[in-house]
């Protein structure tokens, strides 16, 4: 069985990348010096991975996509960093995903997370596994993503905000605060809309657990409590559970202040 990559003529691939069993690189695509990939991964034609990309296995890169570009930040003075990604991960045509700051020292995309046309993830962003990311979609430096969240098409993330696991984006949502887990958030400006029933019904949450979820996010956003008074609400009448301390740690630890309701 053939493991040696697989480099297509009209190929720029720099001779101290190291490249995994099976990899195959398209036409017209460049690969530099400081790039790892990973086995049985593709790279499809007109790809450009720059200094500093380590990429896992079986990923999917398409055509046009840009990795570990330098970041699109005035401070950045050339120091060396990173953009990971995780194994198993689709980039879709000409998404970029530009590399960290001296602040973290990288980008982080997780396993299995797809990545759809256009996209922009910036410096210093982390994203969590199976994340989805809709055409368009953007992140500002220095966001953090949980896994398993979907952002629909056109979504624009502010600088620093956090988007919690298992969220649930609107198409055309413009983020500018903390997004907690669990939610559905969208309208203008983006709110909280519910529950994301329908994802975590996909991905195994019994129906009892999401109802306490739902319990737990009525008192935050539907009884007019400020975030202090519905943390003391919380701890008085909502049995512990891991999700109760997923969603009180991420209210506790948000710096720019979460979405409100639209009631």
């Amino acid at each position: 069985m053939n493991t040696i990559p697989t480099i297509q003529t009209l190929t720029s691939v720099h001779p101290n990348a190291v490249l995994g069993e099976n990899v195959i690189i398209d036409p017209f695509t460049t690969i530099h010096e400081d790039v790892k990939i990973g086995a049985d991964t593709w790279i499809g034609s007109n790809v450009t991975i720059m200094n500093g990309a380590r990429i896992g296995r079986n990923c999917k890169i398409f055509p046009g996509a840009v990795i570990s570009a330098i970041p699109q930040d005035i401070k950045f003075s050339g120091e060396e960093s990173f953009v990971h990604i995780g194994d198993y991960s689709v980039i879709r045509e000409c998404a970029t995903i530009n590399r960290g700051t001296a602040s973290l020292g990288e980008t982080r995309i997780g396993s299995h997370c797809l990545i759809m046309a256009y996209c922009h993830i910036a410096h210093d962003c982390i994203i969590g596994d199976y994340s989805i990311f809709s055409n368009n979609s953007t992140l500002a430096g220095h966001v953090k993503v949980g896994k398993k969240v979907i952002l629909s098409g056109f979504t624009a993330v502010h600088q620093f905000c956090n988007i919690g696991d298992y969220a649930f984006v609107a198409g055309g949502a413009k983020v500018r605060k903390d997004v907690p887990p669990y939610v559905k958030a969208g309208r203008e400006p983006v709110s909280f809309i519910g529950v994301n029933f329908v994802g975590l019904g996909r991905n195994g949450f019994e129906d009892t657990l999401i109802k306490d979820i739902q319990n737990i996010y009525r008192i935050i956003f539907q009884n007019k409590y400020n975030t202090s008074q519905a943390l003391e609400v919380l701890n008085h009448e909502i049995e512990e559970s891991g999700e109760k301390k997923k969603i009180i740690d991420f209210l506790k630890k948000s710096d720019r202040g979460i979405i409100k309701g639209y009631f």
